[in-house]
């Protein structure tokens, strides 16, 4: 049975975790044809920061965050003694080198182009690490880039896979008979540019190897005990939906379910692909399966809450009303600003949306909207979403909160929600 394993930064935040992931490979790696690793903890978050700052021209402030993070990624180099392997250590300080050669030169106008260089990083560092530490440990692997496996279109962030070079090149680099050593998240374009598939990326790298080499499972591993109905973070009593169905999957991330990459579903589903999420913390527990099987489906309400989103309620200035193609103009203005739409509403006069935009990206948004329409909108509210309701009340942490927006199916009931005055 081919398997494939993913793991998260949480999974490999510090050199115990490393350790960890060494164990867990150790004693399941029977049919294990590929590792996809994420970036190491915070690193994505950090390496954000200097995207930041270098597309704003503070080169030095950008410079020396790239340094913390090196400094913090020889930490656990130095901890996994890996530091007297010369050959590892030409291939890290080559990645290090090429990300501050690249903060030296010009910002460009295209943010997205700077972004997915700069963030990719990340993912590379740490796959590096883990697959000299492997091999030290005497788990024979090969490191691949996966820029070379897979093949997206020129939109260099959330980019849409081109499938059938992705699934030659996969075909052609990874072996079903050794180990290989990949990174999530990132991709390239047709010209070798990098790309990358969209935050949390890494679960849809996955699902796209897993696809394309016809494997039987893929487990994510996780800082929790499986999917959960809810963020513990918000919610203190949560519970781990043990066999949820492709369709239920692939609902939960549509509304914002954290825990799978909203992509990764449709590409198991196509090829029936078991996908597990266990805790990297005990192995030995089942966690949840996604599978074919919904028979489970409805049984536990599940809560997706979505704080910091960005409400736009959009109105024509003639006041006329909001046909098809004001809708159509209004998306392809989201698509060239990278807002992520989480929930729309419409009457005859407004077009309303929540959703989240980098910053970076707000005030142009707002811009290219108002040419055309008149634009309120509403900063920092909150989306809550309740899969397989059984109340129509809020939770508790909420009910002092303002209700701007309520949908409501039979299956799912949604509030956008701000602070009252």
């Amino acid at each position: 049975m081919k398997k494939i394993f993913k793991f998260g930064g949480a999974s490999v935040k510090n050199s115990d975790a490393i350790i960890n992931l060494k164990e867990i490979v150790s004693n399941q790696k029977e049919n294990l044809t590929t590792i996809v690793v994420s970036a190491i903890d915070k690193t994505t978050n950090n390496l954000e920061e200097v995207w930041k700052n270098y597309q704003n021209g503070d080169v030095i402030s950008a410079i020396q965050k790239t340094n913390k993070c090196i400094d913090f990624h020889y930490e656990i180099i130095n901890a996994l003694l890996l530091n007297s392997d010369e050959k590892f250590l030409t291939q890290f300080n080559s990645f290090c080198n090429q990300l501050n050669d690249f903060l030296q030169t010009s910002p460009g106008e295209d943010y997205n182009y700077s972004y997915s260089k700069i963030v990719s990083f990340g993912e590379l560092w740490s796959t590096i690490i883990i697959s000299y530490f492997l091999k030290s440990q005497k788990i024979s692997n090969k490191w691949v880039d996966a820029r070379a496996i897979i093949k997206t279109n020129n939109s260099y962030v959330d980019s849409n896979v081109n499938w059938k070079k992705t699934n030659k090149l996969i075909n052609q680099n990874l072996s079903n008979n050794k180990l290989s050593i990949t990174q999530g998240f990132i991709s390239s374009n047709s010209i070798g540019e990098t790309t990358t598939l969209g935050r949390e990326g890494s679960d849809y790298t996955a699902s796209i190897i897993g696809s394309c080499l016809d494997v039987n499972e893929i487990i994510i591993w996780k800082d929790v005990d499986g999917l959960l109905n809810a963020d513990p973070k918000w919610f203190k009593k949560t519970r781990v939906l043990q066999n949820i169905s492709y369709k239920e999957a692939i609902e939960l991330s549509y509304l914002g379910a954290s825990v799978i990459h909203p992509n990764t579903i449709k590409p198991l589903q196509n090829k029936n692909i078991n996908l597990k999420i266990k805790s990297f913390l005990k192995p030995s527990q089942n966690g949840s399966l996604i599978s074919i099987n919904g028979l489970n489906d409805g049984e536990t309400p599940s809560f997706i809450y979505k704080p910091d989103q960005f409400l736009l309620s959009i109105t024509t200035k003639d006041y006329s009303f909001i046909f098809e193609e004001h809708i159509s103009e209004i998306f392809s203005i989201f698509y060239s600003s990278g807002y992520k739409v989480h929930l729309m509403q419409n009457s005859a006069l407004s077009f309303s949306v929540c959703g989240i935009i980098n910053p970076i990206k707000l005030k142009k948004l707002i811009i290219d909207l108002q040419k055309n329409y008149m634009v309120k909108y509403n900063e920092k509210v909150d989306l809550l979403s309740v899969r397989h309701y059984k109340s129509l009340d809020l939770p508790e942490f909420l009910k002092s909160k303002q209700v701007l927006i309520e949908q409501r199916s039979r299956s799912t009931i949604r509030f956008v929600l701000k602070n009252k005055l």
